[in-house]
């Protein structure tokens, strides 16, 4: 997609068609990289015109509510359908911890981490996948093609 308005809008049709589906909002999980990307999430969920819960160290899912949160959150997690956005190139793997890297090893542990994350994200949907993001996507989605 081109825009960040796109895919909050592609990915709310996407969360609808799964309500319509007989999916419950509890049953649906939303992830983003980091904090910075909550509120594209928070737009999508608009756009399904669904009610979300923000997870957190403190909140856990709510029934009837669909789960938004960061990647680092999802772990352990299991939704039934899984919306894994804001993909774009310099957000995953994030800029910042690039940027901060001093050698080459730890640039491969900076990458070999930021792949983690984006694998244990996409891997909490137990029937259904997207993955979203802006142009230019990130590299590490041509890792999920193979």
């Amino acid at each position: 997609m081109e825009t960040a308005a796109e895919e909050q809008k592609a990915v709310g049709h996407w969360i609808a068609d799964r309500l319509k589906e007989g999916c419950q909002p509890h049953e649906i999980g939303v992830f983003v990289r980091s904090n910075d990307q909550l509120k594209r999430a928070k737009e999508a969920l608009r756009a399904a015109d669904a009610q979300g819960v923000e997870l957190s160290e403190k909140i856990d899912s709510e029934i009837g509510k669909v789960a938004v949160c960061t990647m680092h959150f999802a772990k352990g997690l299991e939704f039934r359908a899984v919306a894994v956005m804001a993909c774009d190139d310099e957000v995953i793997p994030l800029q910042e911890r690039i940027e901060a890297v001093a050698d080459a090893s730890d640039l491969e542990e900076v990458y070999n981490t930021e792949r983690h994350l984006l694998y244990v994200a996409c891997t909490r949907a137990r029937d259904r996948l997207l993955i979203s993001g802006v142009n230019p996507a990130s590299e590490f989605l041509n890792d999920l093609e193979s």
